[in-house]
């Protein structure tokens, strides 16, 4: 079995789901022992993994399920080889709060001249890039980094309504103040080839 835990975030893994319905049900019987319980909506038991796919099918079932962990949607995916891969793909929701945050900020902002905004962009981006940029996830920072771009397009054109800011201009303005979108965390499976002297 493998646990991640993060807080009260709790994701189990099992190679066979006997075992996981025996740690569910222990898991309950624990919690009340201290008058708490697990959360209705979020505590499932689901089928996921390499042969995940190919089971559902011979069972005349659809795609494997995902589940959420930490602000990502993990997916059953195969790499360009075929192989079996896990997806981490950013929660989009969670993502429209982001820029929604941002453009309220530039709303604030609006005034400040180009290097001031460019300063404070480039750290809330890195930010973002910093948590977000896991393998798999890359068009979800180019994406970002692009509405971005556009939400500050805006309110820079808001400022004035003779200087006409283009796309053109703006990715310019971007390209010297946002990074570059790129994957920033290794492979799960590089991250934890530890290896001992012994």
């Amino acid at each position: 079995m493998i646990i991640v835990r993060y807080a009260d975030d709790v994701v189990a893994g099992f190679e066979h789901e006997a075992d996981a319905r025996r740690f569910l049900d222990a898991m309950r019987v624990r919690f009340e022992e201290f008058a708490l319980s697990l959360h209705p909506d979020k505590t499932r038991l689901i089928e996921f993994g390499r042969h995940a796919a190919f089971n559902r099918k011979q069972r005349g079932l659809g795609k494997p399920e995902t589940f959420d962990f930490l602000g990502f949607t993990f997916i059953c995916g195969k790499s360009r080889q075929g192989k079996f891969l896990v997806r981490r793909k950013r929660r989009s929701d969670r993502k429209m709060v982001k820029l929604n945050e941002i453009k309220e900020k530039l709303r604030r902002r609006l005034h400040q001249s180009i290097p001031e905004q460019g300063r404070w962009l480039k750290q809330v981006v890195t930010g973002y890039f910093t948590y977000h940029a896991v393998p798999t996830n890359f068009h979800v920072l180019v994406s970002f980094r692009h509405h971005v771009t556009d939400l500050w397009r805006r309110t820079l054109r808001r400022r004035s309504q003779t200087a006409a800011v283009t796309w053109e201009r703006m990715k310019r303005i971007a390209d010297d103040w946002l990074p570059k979108p790129r994957i920033l965390h290794p492979w799960p499976q590089q991250r934890f080839a530890v290896k001992h002297p012994r």
